[in-house]
């Protein structure tokens, strides 16, 4: 370079340190793409923002946890069709499933410990004409207890989990994670001991109770302040039990499904049932009481409310299960108790 040359370089180099400013502390907003990605780093270190190791991955290397609350089997293209139909329009799964990975077993690399719906619905789609959808997956380190309350925090708000299936999940959790005790848990969830304890008592309702009801999702924890009362005494809850199974078994012969009132009501009924008479004939003595009636089927066909010298007052069932003709043999030997053929008053 000639003497010229390098005089205008110099010339040139003393001017711009001349002007340019110096920084007086880093600033939130960096210019091009170092300086962002230092911004980036130094966010990190911070803990302003947290590092997320995200994948695309194929749905059949992925398990789900042992301690998942959904009933991954009772899933369908109908429980999933805002979701199918969702991921369709978007042409990706936008919202990550947390996942854990997997160690020692060749056939997975992770099990899904947030994400079911997700899991089921693309490797539905992989299935069904959209075999280019990948599952997209949030990778983190979690012990089993931080597993369960991650799962149950997301999970807790979403109406398509059923409360059967959250209650059981506590029930699970409430042995595993913290070692029955229940005051433990409900602070480590962050809810009220009377809250937790519904949900427990819907977990713990015989199975049998359960089966009474078509659909075991439907059971809401606000039915579990009718159910539990009528489990005790012993008497009680042998009655129901008997009538629980008879629902169960009698299933598909009605019109329609009963809906959960109906079972509860048909259950309640013959918690309060005598053993069964042959005869509709009232107490003799004593002081009058409601006394149902049932078909020799056990099912409760109507309830004696009172008696007066002249007139009787009845509450019919038909929701408790009997069938028309069983209703109609109860209400002639009632009939035949009080009002016999000849019409005759018997008061």
């Amino acid at each position: 370079m000639s003497s010229k040359n390098r005089g205008f370089a110099a010339g040139l180099a003393g001017a711009l340190e001349e002007v340019a400013p110096q920084p007086e502390a880093p600033t939130r907003l960096g210019i091009g793409a170092l300086a962002g990605r230092s911004n980036r780093l130094a966010e990190l270190a911070s803990g302003a923002v947290v590092a997320r190791s995200l994948e695309l991955v194929d749905p059949a290397r992925c398990r789900m946890w042992g301690e998942h609350n959904r009933d991954y089997a009772k899933l369908d293209a109908s429980r999933c069709e805002d979701l199918i139909e969702s991921l369709k329009a978007q042409g990706r799964q936008e919202v990550p499933a947390i996942v854990r990975r997997v160690r020692g077993d060749p056939d997975y690399d992770y099990e899904v410990i947030c994400g079911a719906r997700r899991h089921w619905t693309v490797s539905w789609l992989r299935a069904h004409n959209y075999p280019d959808f990948r599952f997209l997956i949030e990778i983190r380190d979690l012990t089993d207890e931080e597993a369960f309350r991650i799962s149950d925090l997301e999970n807790r708000a979403r109406e398509d989990l059923s409360d059967v299936e959250r209650a059981r999940d506590y029930l699970r959790a409430l042995q595993r994670h913290y070692g029955g005790e229940q005051k433990a848990m409900a602070q480590r969830l962050n809810v009220s001991e009377a809250w937790l304890s519904r949900y427990l008592d819907l977990a713990r309702l015989p199975e049998t109770l359960v089966a009474a009801f078509p659909d075991p999702h439907a059971l809401r924890i606000k039915h579990i302040t009718l159910l539990k009362p009528l489990l005790k005494p012993q008497d009680r809850a042998e009655r129901v039990l008997r009538r629980a199974a008879e629902l169960a078994q009698a299933r598909g012969g009605e019109a329609a499904p009963l809906t959960p009132q109906d079972v509860i009501r048909a259950l309640a009924a013959a918690a309060d049932a005598s053993a069964p008479r042959k005869s509709g004939s009232p107490k003799k003595s004593g002081p009058a009481s409601p006394q149902v009636l049932s078909a020799p089927s056990g099912a409760p066909v109507l309830r004696v409310d009172a008696r007066k010298r002249r007139e009787l007052t009845v509450t019919l069932l038909p929701g408790a299960g009997a069938s028309r003709s069983e209703a109609e043999a109860v209400l002639r030997e009632l009939l035949d108790a009080h009002w016999p053929a000849n019409g005759a008053d018997t008061a």
